[in-house]
C-alpha cells in the first residue's frame, strides 16, 4: 500500500508510524520544517508543498503528479482537501480527509462540497466522536465519517518545567494556565470573569497570540491585582510553561475537537478543567481525570477553579490520572493501526493485509 499524505500539521509521528507499519508514505509539506526532516530521517519521501487556496492550480498539479504511484491521498486541511478532490478525479486513488473540530459543515453550504462533502472524498477521519457526529449529520452516507483519536506518546511531553519566578510567579500559590490563541469562541473572557470571583491568591497565565490582549488585560485588571495576571503571548516553550502550572483550563464556548493544549497538560500531570463542548468530555472524564463544566458558565467555572485551587491533593490526584489516561487511551500506536485498517478497508484488503 502506498499513501500520499498532504499535511501541514506538526504530527509527523503519525505518518512515520504508517511507514513503519507497512505503508510507503510520501509526505507533502513544506520541506524545510523540523518535522519534515524528522520524517525524512525515518525514510519518508518528502515533496516540498504548500497550498495557497482551495483552488490552487499548482497544488492540484503537484498532487496529481503523485497519483500514478499512489493508492490513498490523506488530506489534512480544507485547502489541501479541496485541491486533492480536484486532483483525484479520473484516477483510482482514494481520498481521505481529516476533520479536527465540530461545526461549520452544512449540506446547505455550497463551499462545503469543495471539501468534506465532495463526492470524491471516500472517508473522513474525525478526531473525536463529537466531531464524527457533527460531520455524519451532514452526509448522505454517515458511515464515511469515522473516529480515530490522534495518538500520543508520554515521552514527547517529558520536559523540564519552566522557571516562572522570572515573571513574578512563585510556588506558594496555585498557577492556572490557559494556552490558546485568542478567538471569541475560546471563551477566555469567561475564564477571566470566573477567575476574578475566586477567593484565592492564584495566578492566571495566558499563553497564545491574538489581537485583543489589551482588551483582555483591561477586563482582568478591573477585578484582580496586576501581579496575579500574566499574559505571555506566544511562547516557543509553551509546553514547559504548562508543565510548571497546577491547573490547565480551556474555557471554549463551542466547536472544539480534541484540544492539543489540554492533552499536553494532561501528559504533564497538570489537572485539567474543560467545558462540555466538542470532544472535550471524551478526553477529560469529569471527576476522574479532571473537571468538565458547562460552556459559558462563569459560576460553574469559578466553582471548579475554587475546588482545585483549595485542594492540593485533589489537583495532584486528577493530574496523575490525566497523565495515565493519555498514556493508556490515546496512544500513537492505536492511531497508526486504526489508520492502516481504514486504508486496508478502502482498498478492499483485510486488516492483516493493510498492515503490510
Amino acid at each position: 500500500m502506498r499513501a500520499s499524505i498532504t499535511n501541514v500539521r506538526p504530527e509527523a509521528e503519525w505518518f512515520i508510524g504508517l511507514q513503519r507499519g507497512g505503508a510507503t508514505v510520501t509526505l507533502m509539506t513544506e520541506a524545510d520544517t523540523e518535522y519534515a526532516q524528522l520524517a525524512r530521517d525515518a525514510g519518508l519521501r518528502i515533496v516540498d508543498f504548500q497550498s495557497n487556496g482551495k483552488l490552487d492550480r499548482r497544488a492540484i498539479t503537484q498532487i496529481r503528479d503523485q497519483l500514478p504511484q499512489t493508492d490513498i491521498v490523506f488530506a489534512m486541511t480544507n485547502k489541501t482537501i479541496a485541491n486533492a478532490a480536484f486532483a483525484v478525479r479520473g484516477s483510482n486513488a482514494k481520498l481521505v480527509s481529516y476533520r479536527g473540530q465540530t461545526g461549520n459543515i452544512s449540506r446547505w453550504d455550497p463551499s462545503c462540497y469543495l471539501t468534506h462533502l465532495n463526492p470524491h472524498v471516500d472517508a473522513i477521519v474525525c478526531v473525536a466522536d463529537a466531531v464524527r457526529r457533527s460531520v455524519s449529520a451532514q452526509l448522505t452516507d454517515p458511515n464515511k465519517a469515522i473516529t480515530i483519536y490522534k495518538g500520543h506518546d508520554l515521552a514527547w511531553y517529558d520536559v523540564e518545567a519552566a522557571n516562572l519566578s522570572a515573571i513574578g510567579i512563585d510556588d506558594t500559590a496555585p498557577r492556572v494556565i490557559c494556552v490558546s490563541n485568542y478567538r471569541p469562541r475560546k471563551g477566555i473572557e469567561t475564564l477571566i470573569d470566573a477567575f476574578a470571583q475566586l477567593q484565592s491568591s492564584a495566578h492566571l497565565i495566558l499563553v497564545g497570540t491574538g489581537t485583543d490582549h489589551a482588551k483582555l488585560a483591561r477586563r482582568a485588571l478591573k477585578h484582580m491585582d496586576a501581579s496575579r495576571y500574566h499574559a505571555l503571548g506566544f511562547r516557543d516553550d509553551a509546553l514547559a510553561v504548562t508543565a510548571a502550572a497546577d491547573i490547565a483550563v480551556l474555557p471554549a464556548l463551542r466547536r472544539e475537537g480534541l484540544p492539543k493544549t489540554i492533552i499536553e497538560a494532561m501528559a504533564c500531570s497538570v489537572a485539567p478543567i474543560v467545558t462540555d463542548t466538542g470532544g472535550n468530555a471524551e478526553l477529560v472524564i469529569d471527576g476522574q481525570c479532571g473537571l468538565v463544566v458547562e460552556p459559558g458558565s462563569i459560576s460553574a467555572l469559578t466553582k471548579a477553579l475554587q475546588l482545585l485551587c483549595d485542594d492540593t491533593e485533589l489537583r495532584s490526584q486528577l493530574g496523575g490520572k490525566a497523565r495515565e489516561r493519555i498514556g493508556k487511551d490515546f496512544r500513537i500506536q492505536d492511531t497508526i493501526q486504526k489508520t492502516l485498517s481504514l486504508f486496508g478497508t478502502l482498498l478492499g484488503k483485510t486488516n492483516d493485509q493493510s498492515s503490510r
